[in-house]
């Protein structure tokens, strides 16, 4: 099979400026220093053309840091991200876009982002505001917002102005039950276009189980393992169960 997706030892690094007290400031003559947090450590990994992979783990081990590097929104200190030449597009809850724009605005923003034309987003609208729901909110503000009315937005603007590959971080897991349905059904229809590829990031084991072909699961940054969805899920779901008695 053709991959679409190919990370190769990929590291990325937050820095920031870790606070001291002015007591300690003057004693070493300086106000702060660097703090370097290493959030991904080395991962390798493919996803093959048409596949649906899930990306597991705690809080802080990396997911949404990965999906930011494959969406190219991070660029990695060492290591690389092949797409393949495909089209890549994020659905995050905060992350693409602009608040003090309307959420029809951001439409137009987000396409031309993606590679898109403005005629041929101009084309979709209609359908990318019919989805989300929004009515009369599509022309607000998007900082007027509530985090449902933002996953409705960001969903369908991904949904429909579809990309050859997805990358999807907890936006399934927002919004009312009416919404969560019909977003799982369009999800549904994109797994089973072939051409698509699609990474999910979520917490809900059901969601993973029930939607991927294959498991990442990251720890601390760290790959600890990838394979079919149900041995790698039992094997998180053990660990986890161990952390929890600790």
């Amino acid at each position: 099979m053709e991959n679409a997706i190919e990370v190769k030892d990929l590291h990325i690094k937050y820095r920031g400026l870790k606070k001291m007290s002015i007591k300690q400031s003057l004693a070493k003559f300086k106000l702060n220093r660097i703090e370097v947090f290493e959030a991904l450590k080395g991962v390798s990994f493919t996803v093959e053309k048409g596949k649906i992979m899930g990306i597991i783990g705690k809080n802080g081990s990396g997911k949404s840091t990965l999906l930011r590097a494959v969406a190219g929104i991070f660029a990695p200190d060492e290591g690389t991200v092949d797409l393949k030449g495909n089209t890549v597009s994020l659905m995050s809850i905060g992350a693409g876009f602009q608040t003090k724009l309307t959420g029809f605005e951001n439409i137009i923003l987000s396409g031309l982002l993606l590679g898109f034309t403005e005629e041929q987003i101009r084309k979709k609208v209609p359908a990318i505001i019919e989805f989300s729901e929004l009515g009369d909110f599509i022309y607000k503000p998007v900082k007027t917002y509530s985090s449902g009315m933002y996953s409705k937005l960001s969903f369908s603007i991904t949904a429909i102005l579809e990309t050859d590959i997805m990358l999807i971080d907890e936006v399934l897991s927002v919004g009312d039950i009416h919404f969560k349905e019909k977003s799982s059904k369009k999800m549904h229809e994109i797994i089973k276009d072939d051409s698509k590829t699609v990474m999910i990031v979520s917490h809900s084991m059901s969601t993973i189980k029930e939607l991927c072909d294959e498991v990442l699961w990251l720890n601390d940054g760290v790959l600890m393992e990838r394979g079919d969805t149900e041995t790698v899920t039992n094997h998180y779901e053990d660990f986890m169960q161990k952390l929890g008695k600790k």
